[in-house]
């Protein structure tokens, strides 16, 4: 304690009192306040397991404000902490609140204390209460909470699994579905499911795993709805009972008797068994005017209330025993009523009434009506009734049908029979008729008659046929050549067990003509079938019939038809039999006392389809740079649907191009124009409304184009026709010019002696300017023929020789000419003392040849070899057998070899080069009047023409080995020449 001393000469401090007063005032209200919070006292817990509801109550005095700690004891883990304000009960003078639990209380052990507040005062916590858990030690075993709950669709439920002492938790599942969990003391762990589904009937199960995947512990929760009825009525079936009835709207889900649903009506409650109708009803033997309906379940309750007097609230019973007489076309129908009191009572009753499918109500009323009669019925007709009435006053609904009877109403004689006749294009063809049906009937049928017969003669044919019998063939050709009339009547009756229908009858007309010519119209079908239309037909007395069949059946055609009465105009035609893609004919018939006369006709498609075939036989064909493209038709039955027209493609690869769109069906070819050579490939596709075909390709390659061909060779061979007619003109004015300077005349050989002795030469004395020099070429080929001339050595009268004297060149020399094929051997020249060269020619016969008119050799054509011989001082070196002024040898058309080292050592003496360079050949040596120029120191002569020998038998053709120089010549002299014919005007 801290020591206080007063000195009394010391002055009072004032700040040191003011902190003394402070200090004590603070302490004051300390003390007034712990005198106000009451820490609570005598706290105590109680529970409900099922609403998981923890009710905690305590004395604290006047206190309204606490704090409130809920803890979970094993872990210390706070579940609750919240102020809350509570009120002192007045039954018990204690603090009461209570607190439900997200888990089952059962899950493991809570701590709770409490302590009182006013404003930021609080008192000090109570002493701490603890809610024992099964988690306890003392509870080894596992467990499973909550068990069994039922909890409505939607909610959350939060199970727990407590482990055995231990043992190792493993997983918690719900239903199938692994769950998270959370652990909530050493040995509890929970999970929580959301917003839960319905489950099945016996509910849905929990299981807890150990840590080896084994089953140890489960639980079942039920999700259900609370009981919802609906449209509670009470009414009155025998006049004074009530039954009361109602309908639940949905299945609980909860079933047996301890979560099943429980009934109170009236303050009687009972239950129900369950069923899936959801009709609910309850019969209470007296009426009450008043009730009341009360549904309860482990989930909620639902309450219904009517009331109504008797009178309104009557719904008759079902009648009972029923029974009937029947007849042909009526039947009467009888029943029992259950109860007695029914017989005054006004009722009405409704007949239901079936047959062949079709139902038909009739309704009936009286007092207490036991008995009705059905009118309009079929003959031989099976029927099925079936009956229920209501009241008549104040009426409250029909009461129940009764069970259903059946009957069958009496036999007739059938009806007459739907015929019609399919006539071919001879007089063959058959009767058909429709079967009857069994209403049509009237009874059990036994067969059809059909009869042909004349009107005017006494021709007659029956035929009985069996009763499934719906065609007959007929042949009226023995009919048509025995009648005079034109019509024949075709006549069917049925038959029952009853008798003998009326007679159906379709006049045949004998006289057959050819089909209508008229056109035929479109006809499109819609919903209701076929719509056609026509003109109304004055003629027309008895009925239209219209036709119909496949239009690609031309013989003995399967026909349907239809009879429309003569007032209508228009008809709607539907049949099961009609198919797509298949074209139909339909012909409209007028039927009068006369022969069926044909009025119009349709053809028409129900559904038009793509072509299943192309287009027949596609062709192509050139002509010149086009092709034409035809084609043949599509088959009827391929088309299946109305051709609009053709579409032609051109392929290019696997792409087809669009030439051109051919809006005509009728067309069959098409040109496509201006195309190069190459190869082509088309593609022509029909086309109905529906689409394409799958299209028929063709190809082709483009030649070169013949025609032009052929007028460029017409025209190559006129113009050169034109040419040779121009020059055989031209020929014809100059053929004097031509002759002369191309076939010239030849002068006669001159043969002086006489031919009648024997051959011997022929001495031709040279003129003193004429010699012959005889030129060896070494080019000559010794594989040809040829004519060898030798000149002989001049000998004077007594047969000696001359020698190397001068001869006068202008006396005419001697020459032999021998007519023989030359050997093989080269001819060698001819020197004086040579004899191997005239041998080799002394076995041929010699003729002796007189050459006139030969000029001299500066006038004669000299053959130069060698351009230098002809050089000025060139001094030749004449040969002894030649004549010293001669200069020019004779050649003769065929030339003698070159010599070869083969054929002989070459002469010892050969020409000198001016000898072989001056030669004469008369044979190869003329030329054209027209002069030329003299060229290299050459003098050319005028042509001698071409000379023969007179025992030769060969033409002293013109040598084809000339020299080069030569030809240059002849080509200049023929332009020359050329341009004297077209300029000449003379002949």
């Amino acid at each position: 304690m801290p020591h206080l001393s007063v000195n009394p000469s010391s002055k009072p401090n004032c700040s040191t009192v003011w902190l003394i007063s402070v200090l004590l005032g603070l302490l004051a209200v300390h003390t007034n306040a712990n005198d106000v919070l009451t820490v609570p006292q005598q706290v105590s817990l109680s529970t409900n397991m099922d609403s998981q509801q923890l009710s905690i109550s305590w004395l604290a005095g006047v206190a309204t404000t606490f704090d409130l700690m809920i803890l979970r004891t094993e872990l210390n883990e706070t579940v609750f902490y919240e102020t809350v304000s509570v009120m002192v009960s007045q039954l018990s003078g204690r603090h009461e609140w209570n607190w439900t639990s997200v888990e089952p209380l059962q899950c493991t052990s809570l701590s709770i204390k409490i302590c009182s507040r006013e404003g930021q005062s609080t008192s000090e916590w109570s002493n701490t209460e603890i809610l024992q858990g099964s988690d306890l030690p003392s509870e080894e075993e596992w467990q499973m909470f909550p068990l069994d709950r039922v909890v409505p669709v939607g909610a959350n439920t939060t199970f727990c699994c407590i482990v055995k002492e231990g043992k190792q938790f493993g997983t918690i599942n719900y239903g199938n579905k692994v769950m998270n969990t959370t652990r909530l003391s050493r040995r509890s762990y929970a999970t929580t499911v959301f917003n839960q589904g319905l489950s099945g009937p016996s509910g849905t199960n929990v299981v807890c795993y150990n840590s080896f995947k084994e089953i140890v512990i489960g639980a079942v929760v039920f999700v259900g709805y609370p009981p919802l009825p609906s449209d509670f009525v009470c009414e009155t079936h025998d006049l004074t009972s009530a039954v009361c009835l109602w309908n639940e709207r949905r299945n609980t889900n909860l079933y047996k008797k301890t979560r099943g649903t429980r009934y109170t009506l009236n303050n009687r409650t009972f239950n129900l068994s369950w069923s899936r109708n959801p009709q609910k009803e309850r019969r209470v033997d007296h009426w009450e005017g008043n009730w009341t309906l009360l549904v309860v379940n482990l989930l909620g309750q639902y309450s219904l209330t009517d009331s109504a007097e008797l009178s309104h609230r009557v719904t008759p019973v079902a009648p009972e025993n029923l029974t009937f007489v029947a007849h042909a076309t009526n039947a009467t129908v009888l029943w029992q009523w259950k109860y007695d009191g029914y017989s005054s009572l006004a009722l009405f009753c409704q007949v239901e009434l079936t047959s062949q499918g079709y139902k038909t109500n009739h309704t009936f009323s009286g007092v207490g009506l036991r008995a009705v009669v059905l009118p309009d019925l079929y003959p031989y007709e099976d029927y099925s009734v079936q009956v229920r009435c209501g009241a008549q006053q104040n009426f409250w609904k029909w009461g129940s049908w009764s069970e259903t009877m059946s009957f069958t109403s009496s036999s007739i004689v059938p009806e007459a029979p739907d015929m019609w006749v399919w006539m071919n294009k001879d007089y063959t063809g058959q009767v058909i008729w429709k079967l009857l049906t069994r209403r049509q009937s009237r009874g059990l049928m036994t067969g059809y008659e059909v009869t042909l017969w004349s009107p005017g003669e006494s021709l007659q044919h029956t035929e009985i046929l069996p009763a499934d019998t719906f065609a007959v063939p007929v042949n009226l050709t023995q009919m048509a050549t025995a009648s005079s009339d034109n019509m024949v009547m075709a006549t069917v009756t049925a038959k029952n067990t009853e008798g003998v229908s009326l007679p159906a009858s379709v006049l045949i007309p004998l006289r057959l003509t050819d089909a209508d010519p008229r056109a035929v119209s479109q006809a499109v079908y819609t919903d209701s079938g076929f719509s056609l239309f026509w003109q109304s037909d004055v003629n027309t007395t008895c009925a239209y019939v219209v036709e119909w069949h496949n239009t690609s059946c031309k013989w003995n055609c399967p026909v349907d038809w239809i009879k429309v009465a003569p007032g209508n105009t228009n008809v709607s035609i539907e049949s099961a039999n009609f198919q797509p893609g298949v074209r139909y004919n339909f012909s409209l018939y007028s039927i009068s006392s006369e022969a069926p006369e044909l009025l119009q006709r349709w053809q028409g498609y129900m559904q038009e389809l793509v072509p299943s075939s192309p287009v027949l036989s596609l062709l192509t064909t050139q002509e010149d740079s086009d092709i034409l493209l035809t084609w043949g038709h599509i088959p009827l039955v391929s088309r299946r649907g109305f051709l609009l027209g053709y579409n032609i493609y051109i392929s290019s690869g696997s792409q087809l191009t669009l030439l051109a769109n051919l809006s005509d069906p009728g067309s069959r070819s098409y040109t496509v124009k201006g195309l190069s050579e190459g190869s082509y490939k088309f593609t022509v596709k029909a086309y109905t409304s529906a689409g394409e075909d799958t299209g028929a390709t063709a190809s082709i390659m483009l030649e070169p184009f013949t025609d032009w061909l052929i007028l460029e060779i017409l025209a190559s061979l006129g113009v050169t026709a034109l040419f040779l007619v121009i020059v055989t003109f031209l020929c014809y004015k100059k053929r004097k010019w031509v002759k002369k300077a191309f076939y010239p005349d030849i002068p006669e050989p001159k043969l002086p002696g006489d031919w009648s002795r024997s051959q011997a030469p022929l001495d031709v004395k040279p003129p003193h300017h004429s010699l012959v020099h005889m030129v060896e070429r070494p080019e000559w080929d010794s594989s040809k023929e040829a004519l060898v001339v030798i000149p002989e050595e001049d000998e004077d009268e007594d047969g000696q020789g001359i020698g190397d004297e001068l001869v006068d060149t202008d006396e005419p020399t001697s020459l032999r000419y021998y007519n023989h094929v030359v050997d093989e051997r080269p001819i060698r020249p001819r020197y004086p003392d040579s004899s191997d060269s005239s041998a080799s020619s002394l076995d041929s016969a010699r003729t002796d040849v007189t050459y006139t008119g030969i000029q001299t050799s500066g006038s004669s054509f000299v053959f130069q070899l060698d351009p230098q011989g002809s050089s000025e001082g060139h001094q030749p070196q004449a040969d002894p057998s030649f004549c010293a002024g001669g200069g020019g040898g004779y050649r003769p058309q065929m030339q003698s070899r070159v010599p070869s080292d083969d054929t002989g050592p070459a002469s010892p003496n050969p020409f000198p080069e001016s000898q072989a360079a001056s030669g004469y050949k008369p044979q190869s040596s003329w030329q054209m009047d027209s002069p030329v120029d003299d060229g290299e120191g050459r003098s050319r002569a005028s042509s001698l023409g071409s000379p023969t020998s007179i025992a030769s038998t060969q033409f002293l053709l013109p040598d084809g080995e000339d020299d080069t120089e030569e030809i240059r010549q002849h080509s200049s002299s023929a332009a020359t020449w050329l341009t004297n014919l077209l300029s000449s005007t003379k002949p």
